[in-house]
């Protein structure tokens, strides 16, 4: 069994990969665990087997304790600590190969938060896991936003102590230009200095320094696309080299074999 933790900022298309990701998987002859972990989700694009709002109530809580949304969204998750055993008794018993975590859209529950990383460590101990940071790649065509975004994914890094693969999303969106300028931003040969000056950005050794030190430490991003399967094909290598060194035989016996 092993664990995908879906992380990425709020609209970025973490339930759309969970449901995209999870079919690939099935269709490739492997079976998936899907599990929302967001209490306050309306609506998801696909049927979760594990859902965290069977056990805690968003709208419950904002009544009683009178917050607001993004108050009892990490109200809520600080309430899952009660339920977490039986979370993860509830994926244990279906045994699947993998097990795809759809994480909430509130970053900081993730990032910044302690109880987010000391929950999906409960669910994944004894398990290899990895974190699938996803990026809206609309969103990066401004290049002082891509390094942002990137300083997100390794505050994520940090916090969730996981080996990560980061996915661009919603490519299909860009033209041809676009999308060549987005995976330039994110390569080698786009250096530092030609991203700040780019910007106007008069920068300081202090921040150049953390822009080559982000580049240098984080994967190279795969481009993806929910509409045609583009990318999930390098997804699921990259998660592969991180679950087995890209044996996939390892990942692709039946389930209970493992």
């Amino acid at each position: 069994m092993y664990y995908i933790i879906v992380a990425g900022p709020a609209g970025s298309g973490k339930s759309t990969m969970t449901n995209v990701l999870a079919h690939w998987l099935e269709d490739h002859e492997m079976s998936v665990t899907k599990v929302n972990f967001d209490p306050a989700a309306d609506y998801l694009p696909y049927n979760p087997d594990v859902d965290v709002r069977d056990y805690v109530n968003i709208k419950e809580v904002m009544s009683k304790y009178g917050l607001g949304p993004n108050g009892a969204l990490i109200a809520t998750i600080d309430m899952l600590v009660n339920h977490i055993a039986d979370i993860k008794n509830e994926i244990e018993s279906l045994n699947d190969n993998y097990v795809i975590i759809d994480m909430p859209g509130q970053l900081e529950i993730v990032a910044f938060r302690r109880v987010g990383p000391l929950l999906i460590d409960y669910l994944t101990e004894g398990r290899k896991a990895a974190t699938l940071f996803l990026i809206d790649s609309y969103l990066v065509l401004n290049a002082m936003s891509a390094i942002s975004l990137l300083l997100l994914s390794l505050s994520t890094l940090l916090r969730m102590k996981k080996p990560q693969v980061i996915a661009l999303t919603k490519v299909d969106l860009l033209t041809s230009e676009q999308e060549s300028e987005v995976v330039r931003i994110f390569s080698e040969e786009f250096s530092c200095s030609e991203l700040l000056s780019s910007e106007g950005f008069v920068g300081t050794e202090l921040i150049m320094n953390l822009c080559e030190d982000v580049k240098e430490l984080l994967p190279e991003v795969i481009p993806t696309s929910a509409v045609s399967n583009k990318g999930l094909d390098e997804i699921y290598a990259a998660l592969q080299r991180v679950f087995s060194g890209g044996e996939d035989y390892l990942t692709e016996e039946p389930s209970g074999k493992l």
